[in-house]
This record gives structure tokens, sequence and C-alpha cells, in this order.
């Protein structure tokens, strides 16, 4: 499969600078999966930048929109 990391890039919305997985989107999702977690992508940008991708913080982000 051919990913199209800098094209995710663009539309990525991860601020974790030191993230080894910004914008290879398969490593990331599964990396977040085997965490218990989702991936910034899921949340907004205010959700997202306190770095908590717990299940529960998806369903408070969810809840505030």
């Amino acid at each position: 499969m051919d990913c199209k990391k800098e094209k995710n890039l663009a539309d990525c919305n991860c601020t974790y600078a030191a993230c080894p997985r910004k914008g290879i989107c398969c490593e990331c999702v599964a990396y977040h999966r085997d965490h218990g977690e989702l991936p910034a992508c899921y949340f907004t940008a205010r959700a997202e930048a306190t770095y908590d991708r717990s299940i529960a913080a998806f369903i408070r982000d969810q809840k505030g929109k």
C-alpha cells in the first residue's frame, strides 16, 4: 500500500510534534487502538490540545460540540 504521508500531513491535526507516526495514518490508528485510544483526527482542536486520546475524552468532546 502506498502511504501518502505528505498529503496526510496537510490534514493531520495532531499537535504532538515528536510523534513518529504523524502523517502515517495506518500506524497512528494501530498505535492508538492498541492503547485503547483514538487518534487526534477524531477530536476537535480544543480537545486534541489536551493530548487525552481516551474514548471517554472523545465522548466528552462530542457532547461539548
